[in-house]
């Protein structure tokens, strides 16, 4: 995500990355606040890491307190666009209810969204980060022409 907030978002054109920590794949996220920031500094990945997005406060995703911003974007966006198969693969780690077909399945599925506040893709965790560039340029050309009319 570094490399591309380094790319596109000095370009005056709002894009930005939004982080937002979540427990609720296999208790991985125990942290809060601060204490994420440091974590990411100095255990996982380490060696000094400061992430450049914004990193939000831990929140639900999934099932009856998920965050309302992930409700939207999973009404709109009901399956990752690279694999509408993906599922969690154990069924021992779901510890939400409801469970919907829409769910998120693991950590770090991203959304993209539009300049004017539209879901436009949602990728699966396996999805390459880097890989979403194409669609970034895509984006930000079309935002890009609007602003010229």
């Amino acid at each position: 995500m570094n490399q591309l907030l380094a790319k596109y978002a000095h370009q005056g054109n709002g894009f930005a990355v939004l982080a937002f920590p979540c427990n609720q794949f296999g208790h991985q996220e125990n942290l809060n606040g601060e204490e994420i920031l440091h974590s990411l500094k100095h255990v996982r990945p380490g060696g000094g890491y400061q992430p450049d997005c914004v990193v939000m406060d831990k929140c639900d995703v999934n099932g009856s307190n998920a965050h309302p911003l992930f409700q939207f974007l999973k009404e709109s966006l009901p399956t990752p666009s690279d694999d509408a198969d993906s599922l969690m693969s154990d069924p021992k780690f779901i510890i939400w209810k409801p469970v919907k077909r829409s769910d998120i399945s693991w950590n770090f599925e991203k959304f993209l969204i539009t300049a004017d506040g539209k879901p436009y893709k949602r990728y699966s965790r396996n999805f390459r980060t880097e890989a979403i560039a194409n669609d970034i340029e895509h984006l930000l050309s079309v935002a890009s022409k609007k602003g010229r009319k």
